[in-house]
């Protein structure tokens, strides 16, 4: 059994801890799939790729709304496909594979196989040849997650997607049905749609995205209708194969009594944590009834030397906080005397669809049930000068302060570059900077599309007068 220093099982955010600090430590990195990880590969890299040429094809279906006369945009299915993954994403994956395994990390054992414990910080690695055990004084585990697909759905045999294959299709369907009613449902809606197809979102919940704050959840709901087929409140009772115009069909019979049939079924239904494969009864590392590895604030597991990061050790399942906590366990693994806590305060998400949006902090009702007095301005686009440039009419900016302090609490943002107008919040509300403040005491572009920001934190009621310091 060969021992190392270091042991990182998975190569999306865990790739990125062996860095020169590691130089003198023996580490070995094992992978059950495709080197990269979900973001590069399946996830947030490849999609939003498709995303901005969906973008794009649907602002020449509207180009009327600007004066402007366009043929209608043909796609090359296979174009795409080449510009995304022969000529980006997957150079990357084999690039950093090849990495690994040269001669300029030569303190790094890449392994390629499914590993599991099979003692204390020992593991068995199970590839295509033969088996492999190995032991480590420290054990990261960031193995991510993977699509949950319904027993009504695996049991019946049908032919369907995820996330991981349906960008590689052969070519693009007529119809698609996509069942779920979360980020990579609305994602992928926006892209088939945009791109002509006749998409239908099967939903169990009320309403698309219904974690947002309830104006945005609301506002997307109406400009989604628009845009899709969206079928709300229904359950999956079976699923079939049949023939529909010469080719093979998936037929979902809802518990409504309808039924939908589509060329292409994309099942976004959620992610579950790869934890059950690890054998992690043999570890004492605990988890949750969700199958989230439980970390204290260092990212630290219950069993002493591991630790786990990332989608199987948090609930938020983004890659800029498995980065974050990444960046925090390589600094404890060279620091064991001097821990630093990993923070999942202010933490951003971005919803790649149409319209576009972008979240940080407390929804409204969150925040009436923890401060005594809030203030709400929600500020459209419409009523700026480049939301009429745009003639956008949907695109909001919802913010939520406290109303004695100042305190920015949440912001919401839906429309053209949300994801980016976000950040102006993210940033307000990590370095605790008044509203007033934010509004009053720097320059503002105009008419640049940031003055929905400037407009809605002006908008803003407080109970106090402002501070001294911020200027007229």
């Amino acid at each position: 059994m060969t021992h190392f220093d270091l042991i990182i099982i998975g190569t999306g955010s865990g790739n990125s801890i062996p860095g020169e600090n590691f130089e003198d430590k023996s580490v070995a990195i094992v992978e059950r799939g495709v080197f990269g990880g979900t973001c590069l590969n399946v996830g947030c890299i490849p999609t939003k790729m498709f995303v901005y040429t969906a973008d794009t094809a649907r602002e020449f279906a509207e180009a009327d709304r600007l004066g402007l006369k366009s043929k209608e945009p043909e796609l090359s299915w296979e174009k795409l496909q080449a510009r995304v993954f022969e000529q980006r994403v997957d150079p990357i994956s084999a690039g950093g594979e090849d990495y690994r395994r040269g001669d300029r990390t030569p303190n790094i054992t890449l392994f390629s196989g499914e590993a599991a414990f099979i003692g204390e910080r020992k593991l068995r690695i199970t590839g295509d040849s033969e088996d492999v055990e190995i032991s480590g004084d420290q054990v990261v585990i960031a193995t991510g997650s993977r699509p949950m697909i319904p027993d009504v759905i695996r049991d019946s045999g049908v032919r369907y997607r995820t996330n991981e294959d349906i960008m590689r299709m052969e070519k693009l369907p007529s119809s698609l049905t996509i069942l779920g009613g979360g980020i990579v449902a609305v994602e992928f809606a926006h892209v088939f749609s945009s791109f002509g197809v006749d998409v239908t979102v099967v939903n169990r919940g009320p309403r698309l995205l219904r974690k947002l704050d309830s104006t945005l959840s609301e506002a997307f709901n109406t400009a989604a209708a628009h845009s899709w087929t969206t079928k709300n409140s229904v359950t999956v009772v079976d699923a079939k194969s049949v023939r529909e115009h010469d080719h093979e069909a998936i037929s979902l019979s809802l518990d409504d009594g309808t039924e939908v049939v589509s060329e292409e079924l994309l099942v976004a239904t959620g992610r579950i944590p790869n934890s059950d494969t690890l054998n992690l009864s043999s570890t004492g590392v605990k988890v949750d009834h969700r199958g989230v590895i439980e970390v204290n604030e260092f990212g630290q597991a219950s069993a002493e030397g591991v630790w786990a990061l990332g989608d199987v050790a948090n609930h938020l399942q983004l890659k800029h906080v498995a980065n974050a906590e990444a960046r925090v366990i390589a600094y404890n693994l060279l620091h064991p005397e001097d821990l630093r806590a990993v923070s999942h305060e202010v933490v951003p998400s971005g919803i790649f669809t149409h319209p576009q949006i972008g979240v940080v902090g407390l929804t409204e009702e969150e925040a009436r049930g923890q401060y005594e007095h809030i203030t709400v301005k929600t500020q459209k686009y419409a009523d700026v000068a480049y939301g009429w440039a745009m003639e956008d009419h949907t695109g909001l900016c919802k913010v939520i302060a406290d109303a004695n302090s100042g305190k920015i609490v949440g912001a919401h943002v839906m429309g053209p570059q949300a994801a980016s107008l976000i950040q102006l919040f993210v940033t307000f509300i990590t370095f605790g900077i008044d509203a007033r403040v934010a509004a009053k005491n720097q320059y503002w572009p105009h008419p640049a599309l940031s003055e929905v920001v400037e407009n809605a934190l002006l908008g803003l009621e407080f109970n106090n007068p402002a501070p001294a310091t911020i200027q007229p």
